[in-house]
């Protein structure tokens, strides 16, 4: 129980250290990741608007494979429902989610396809 409260307590702490990064730089559109057991979701928020302006999620893929793998083909795919919507340059909110696995491979995903963080 006690590890778990620890857990908690960390995760919160790295989620307010986060959320204070990406609100300084609010002239930029938000990508925020949202990942769960099974699968990984990603999308682009515009702060000032208060409005989604594309969404990509592991459940869209009909491909197989490794979760990191999957990860890493969203991140792609959001890179380019970004570029069809004119943007390049976004913050990259990864919340309460150390910066490993799933969450590193949907960043190098979507460096690869051209965004820029």
């Amino acid at each position: 129980m006690r590890s778990a409260r620890k857990k908690n307590i960390i995760r919160n702490l790295r989620s307010a250290k986060v959320h204070k990064k990406t609100r300084l730089a609010s002239s930029r559109p938000r990508l925020s990741v949202y990942r769960t057991n099974k699968y990984i979701s990603v999308q682009l928020i515009d702060d000032e608007k208060k409005k989604t302006l594309c969404f990509a999620s592991s459940r869209e893929l009909k491909e197989k494979g490794t979760k990191t793998n999957l990860a890493n083909k969203v991140g792609k795919m959001i890179a380019e429902k970004a570029k069809k919507e004119n943007i390049q340059d976004v913050m990259f909110d990864r919340g309460k989610y150390a910066y490993h696995g799933r969450v590193k491979s949907l960043a190098e995903g979507a460096r690869e396809a051209g965004l820029n963080f």
